[in-house]
């Protein structure tokens, strides 16, 4: 549980949180907009799903100071959908997409999270942020007759320009005042220093307009069938995992940079929640969003006040600020980003790569180009399967048995290590029927038994003495083993 009271989780350093939420409501707009666009739908989806899901993740939620949103991670997953089904569709799967992510949180699954080991956490790091630094080169491409094509000439210097400037003060600002986030202050000065120039460069109203009035409740207008559930559970399955995935993993590192441990299952259903409500409102889904949550937490925001603050004022963007908003350059932004990329890599994973085992250096580089390349979800899973089967070797590999002739006409194996299904055959290796003598005791006093392959070893062995005319008796056997061979049905001799 999170080791705070009420007061500490709501009100404390209030300036701080609130400025640390505007500065990362900024950040959230372009961000929400363009995955938007990525799945073919307006950007009030997203900028509205934003909305919804910060807030409400914010307040409901299990991990103050994380910031959630319309992600991009699952905007990739719905592309098909849209173009073959519609809107309606989306928002019908949006909804049974948090309905699966409250069942996950519902039923205490979140502490699976611990089952994902820390090579594959830096990976997931790095990767997400190659692809946080990626994102914003879209920013140098322009629409021309011809096609989109990179910025040339004045355009390409002024916006180059912004962004180194942006990125000198969010750096040099920490160092003479922490009065104020930095990226806040370098989007709006860089805002009002483009506005009084009239310098030629890009905007976020040139990405999309972002006027509109409140989200109203819409129940999705698809039959409620079984062939509607065919076509949107596929979709809704793969979003949940997509969105738990990200979002618990970036719970994890906001535990570590806050020094502070959340609660994720209680995460997850309010993740759950915020999306049906989005999804029921108009609204795109969305999870955890590390970028934002890097800003947020760099800005010094670190209760539940932040995240609402972000929250609320995305909607008072929509419904009032949106001229004002609009003028804000995007080189302002991608800066802020660009830092953001840079603090969120793991720098410290290279340095280590010589160090570590072989193995682990495979799985943080294999999930971290698989997360540039491919999905989030993909990645972990790889990753995590590496991960295994390298513990399964190591473990198989450490298998072994002493074995003591003391007393005449009896032998007696002491094996030590983890019987399962990847050591069964060196475990078999071990012994030798034809050579042994007429009695043979089996000392399981540092011997494990895991799983079924166990089970069929055990029962292997006693065949092979068997029909070598032998006796092997099994000796100090764990309860939880005895259990194991009883639940199977294997009559086993234990002294």
């Amino acid at each position: 549980m999170i080791n705070t009271t009420f007061r500490e989780e709501w009100y404390s350093n209030l300036q701080k949180n609130v400025l640390a939420g505007l500065t990362t409501s900024f950040a959230l707009v372009p961000e929400c907009i363009a995955f938007a666009l990525v799945a073919q739908l307006n950007p009030l989806m997203g900028l509205y799903g934003a909305f919804i899901i910060c807030a409400l993740t914010a307040i409901f939620g299990g991990r103050p100071g994380m910031i959630s949103g319309a992600a991009g991670s699952m905007a990739v997953v719905i592309v098909a959908l849209v173009a073959q089904h519609g809107v309606q569709y989306l928002l019908a799967t949006v909804v049974l997409s948090g309905m699966l992510m409250a069942l996950f949180g519902i039923l205490r699954l979140g502490k699976l999270i611990r089952m994902v080991p820390h090579p594959v956490m830096l990976g997931f790091v790095n990767g997400l942020a190659i692809v946080i630094a990626m994102a914003q080169l879209e920013h140098f491409r322009q629409a021309t007759p011809q096609g989109e094509t990179w910025l040339q000439g004045t355009p390409l210097l002024v916006m180059g320009a912004l962004v180194l400037l942006t990125m000198a003060i969010v750096y040099v600002l920490p160092r003479i005042t922490r009065a104020v986030p930095p990226a806040l202050v370098a989007i709006l000065g860089v805002g009002v220093l483009s506005h009084f120039l009239q310098l030629p460069t890009r905007t976020l109203g040139d990405l999309a307009h972002i006027a509109g009035g409140l989200p109203s409740l819409h129940f999705p207008t698809v039959p409620l069938d079984m062939a509607t559930l065919h076509i949107i559970f596929p979709y809704a399955a793969l979003m949940a995992m997509v969105g738990l995935l990200e979002t618990l993993l970036t719970f994890n590192l906001t535990d570590e940079m806050t020094e502070t441990r959340g609660q994720p299952n209680r995460e997850c259903l309010a993740l759950g929640a915020a999306n049906v409500v989005s999804g029921l409102f108009g609204g795109m889904g969305g999870c955890a969003m590390i970028g934002q949550t890097m800003i947020n937490l760099s800005s010094g925001g670190r209760s539940r006040l932040s995240g609402v603050t972000a929250g609320v004022m995305i909607l008072l963007f929509i419904l009032f600020l949106s001229p004002l908003i609009e003028r804000i350059p995007l080189a302002a932004l991608v800066g802020v980003m660009f830092v953001v990329a840079q603090q969120t890599f793991a720098w410290g994973s290279l340095r280590v790569l010589g160090k570590v085992p072989l193995q682990d250096a495979l799985v943080i580089v294999a999930v971290t180009v698989i997360t540039v390349f491919t999905d989030l979800a993909m990645a972990v899973l790889c990753g995590i399967v590496i991960a295994a089967l390298n513990f399964a070797w190591q473990h198989a590999r450490d298998m072994r048995a002493e074995t003591d002739d003391g007393t005449p006409g009896v032998r007696v194996y002491l094996p030590h290590g983890t019987l399962f299904f990847a050591s069964a055959a060196h475990f078999q290796e071990l012994f030798q029927p034809a050579a042994d003598p007429a009695r043979v005791i089996l000392d399981c006093r540092h011997l494990h038994l895991a799983d079924h392959s166990a089970i069929a070893a055990i029962e292997a062995l006693y065949d092979r003495y068997a029909r070598a005319g032998k006796h092997l008796q099994v000796m100090h056997l764990s309860g939880r083993s005895q259990a194991l061979l009883q639940r199977a049905g294997v009559d086993v001799r234990v002294a």
